[in-house]
């Protein structure tokens, strides 16, 4: 198989003779497989080849010792070649480095091996994440979160050179969270500042700590309705959507996941999880099932999303046995994952030059929202359309009139007051 990627033979030499050669020709074998193109070969077999002699300088002998290795590569990888990039481009180059590593251990190692990626501080604190899952019953997506945030304080810790056990100093902590609020917003500090008094007050609990850390631990203050809604305006929905190239697959696909999103002001995992079923063509009906606040919502499907989604399923989405309405653009054509719909409606928010804080999919939830609003629907009437869990959540829209105060900015303001 190696032979129809590199003419050299002695290019395939090299890679057989190195002692993961064979794990590294069967995820070759598993690309062309799943029709990834070519160059994904000649990017990732020499990624591949330098983590096992890195892995193997390290002390691995065995295929089943590599998932240890792949963070301190990572890192390596990183002090080498992205010394000058910024924090954005380096998690962009960390994630190109360690997906197909990734790939490679889910390949070759089975599955009673357990995860290919130990969990954060699994060697220094046993028993975290199963505590995580049986004594406070936490779904799977808020363990992600936990090891997202774990994993970075696993890493800054390497980086400063500071042992997590037996008495990690508080400044150490606090310069953590200051750094993470350089890069993220509030919210995501609070819930970084809300995992670490969890973990701390377990260390203690536990006996790995003789205090508890998690006491000391101040999460920033974020008050009701301090903040306005993320909507734009109806001639800037415009201008973005006219900024989608509609002859294309991707562009087909995005104008009609942007139409979704601020049509029906869905949530970015509401259209990645979308089904084929979920369109009833014979009744003019969009399903969306399984929503936040626990329950189940049936749309009239509107003429410009019908019209949309028949363009992008009949001449842009893949042929795969995948159910999802949106898939991929590359090889292996997975579902399009919710981060995936939230950055296609940033890149084009970006692409059409309209200025809004944290750019995404709810900007496009709240403009939705706002123009219901607008029309003079009730709070109730409106929290039920776009599955609000509670009233409180829809109330920040009735805070102020965002139409008005534009009108009253940009002139006198008589007519309106």
């Amino acid at each position: 198989m190696l032979n129809h990627y590199f003419i050299r033979p002695t290019t395939v030499d090299r890679i057989r003779s190195s002692w993961i050669g064979e794990a590294i020709e069967r995820y070759v074998i598993w690309l062309e497989a799943k029709s990834y193109a070519k160059r994904n070969v000649f990017v990732r077999v020499p990624i591949l080849l330098r983590f096992g002699q890195f892995a193997h300088d390290a002390g691995a002998k065995r295929w089943e010792e590599l998932p240890a290795h792949v963070d301190s590569f990572v890192q390596a990888w990183l002090g080498r070649h992205g010394r000058e990039y910024s924090e954005l481009q380096r998690q962009v180059a960390a994630r190109g480095i360690r997906n197909p590593i990734q790939q490679l251990l889910r390949l070759v190692l089975p599955p009673e091996n357990g995860p290919c990626l130990p969990d954060p501080f699994a060697d220094s604190v046993p028993g975290f994440f199963e505590f995580l899952r049986q004594e406070r019953g936490l779904r799977d997506a808020t363990l992600v979160q936990y090891r997202h945030y774990l994993q970075r304080f696993q890493a800054y810790l390497r980086q400063v050179e500071q042992p997590l056990l037996p008495d990690l100093q508080l400044s150490v902590i606090s310069a953590f969270i200051t750094k993470s609020g350089e890069t993220v917003d509030k919210r995501s500090v609070q819930s970084l500042c809300s995992i670490f008094k969890v973990f701390f007050r377990y260390l203690f609990r536990m006996g790995f700590m003789k205090r508890d850390l998690g006491k000391a631990i101040e999460s920033p203050r974020r008050y009701s309705f301090s903040n306005l809604p993320r909507s734009i305006t109806w001639s800037e929905v415009e201008r973005m959507l006219q900024k989608v190239d509609r002859r294309s697959a991707v562009g087909k696909r995005d104008y009609a996941i942007l139409l979704l999103l601020v049509t029906y002001g869905l949530r970015s995992r509401e259209v990645g999880t979308l089904m084929l079923d979920d369109v009833d063509w014979k009744h003019d009906r969009l399903h969306i099932r399984g929503r936040k606040a626990g329950h189940s919502t049936a749309y009239p499907l509107a003429t410009p999303v019908g019209e949309a989604l028949l363009d992008y399923l009949q001449h842009g989405r893949p042929q795969t046995k995948e159910r999802a309405v949106f898939i991929g653009a590359f090889a292996p054509y997975p579902p399009l994952r919710p981060g995936a719909v939230s950055q296609r409606a940033k890149w084009y928010l970006r692409k059409s030059g309209i200025k809004v804080p944290r750019p995404g999919s709810h900007t496009l939830r709240h403009t939705c929202v706002q123009r219901l609003v607008d029309s003079g629907f009730s709070l109730k009437t409106i929290g039920d359309f776009i599955g609000h869990r509670t009233p409180d959540a829809t109330k920040i829209y009735a805070k102020v009139n965002i139409e008005a105060l534009r009108e009253v900015a940009l002139g006198d303001g008589e007519e309106v007051l």
